[in-house]
């Protein structure tokens, strides 16, 4: 996939972009990326669907532009993304540099690269990996597609809610391995519970599983933080299933376009949409583990 053109860093104005920062969703990452971004100097000018009281609030993403040459937009999907850009369109400018940071589909990526394009602003696609925790803590990693001079003049402002800021190619390309990542997790998070389920339906406490995995070389990060969540019963959303189910889809759509089958995603993803029609789409996406 080629990028889009992009106007060199060289042609942003530095006037607004370095101390003044759009946030367009105020979800459970954009909200706490907010408040990093204005810990660390920033003035931020922020919108979501939900309205907030605070005096950073704009009533519209386009009054975000008008106010911000530096935005970064945390929506929930496709259409959140591009009516947000068709909102903002008539306010960019070349002065204007738009990070996408939510997780959507790779030709909504690519759409929204152009929307940015044909007003002559900037466009980084910029996925990140991390949840609640990592993005109150500013540990957030970003994966980058896109132009290199954007991105080095975009490096300060990712920083103050990222530890790792990773350069992963053209625009929609960072996208894609955002998905597959996320595939990853979501098929982890289902075998997880199938072997908690094993364990459980032989009479052994689940902890005993964790203490066998910790010793395993399939042990990671996330079954550090998931299992005890799951063996206390906690599914306080830190990646919710509705966004993870989302992502899981987007993936099986790439499998499709490119003639591909992924089993095991579509049994995660059969599992997680059993959850979301029983209400639980706005818990833990490890709320699969409760139906095993």
């Amino acid at each position: 996939m080629n990028s889009l053109p992009q106007p060199s860093a060289s042609s942003i104005s530095t006037s607004l972009l370095d101390v003044s920062v759009g946030i367009v969703g105020l979800g459970i990452i954009g909200s706490r990326v907010a408040a990093n971004v204005a810990a660390a100097g920033y003035t931020t000018h922020t919108w979501s669907h939900s309205p907030r009281t605070d005096a950073s609030f704009k009533p519209s993403a386009r009054a975000v532009a008008e106010a911000a040459q530096t935005i970064q937009i945390f929506v929930r999907d496709d259409a959140a993304l591009l009516a947000a850009m068709a909102d903002m369109q008539p306010a960019l400018t070349s002065a204007h540099l738009v990070m996408n940071h939510a997780t959507v589909s790779p030709e909504a990526t690519r759409e929204a690269a152009a929307i940015a394009a044909a007003a002559g602003a900037g466009f980084l696609d910029a996925p990140f990996t991390g949840s609640k925790m990592a993005a109150q803590n500013g540990k957030l990693t970003y994966y980058i597609g896109g132009d290199a001079a954007l991105l080095e003049r975009a490096l300060p402002l990712l920083q103050a809610s990222g530890s790792k800021i990773m350069p992963l190619g053209n625009i929609g390309e960072a996208m894609v391995l955002k998905i597959a990542t996320n595939a990853v997790s979501a098929i982890t998070v289902k075998a997880l519970a199938e072997a908690l389920a094993m364990v459980r339906s032989q009479g052994i406490d689940g902890q005993s599983l964790l203490t066998a995995l910790e010793a395993n070389a399939n042990y990671s990060t996330l079954i550090g933080m998931k299992l005890p969540t799951m063996l206390s019963g906690n599914y306080e959303a830190h990646f919710s299933l509705r966004n993870m189910l989302k992502d899981a889809d987007f993936g099986r759509d790439i499998a499709t376009n490119a003639g591909h089958t992924f089993p095991a995603l579509d049994a995660t993803a059969a599992a997680m949409r059993a959850a979301l029609d029983a209400g639980q789409g706005d818990m833990d996406f490890s709320i699969i583990g409760a139906r095993e």
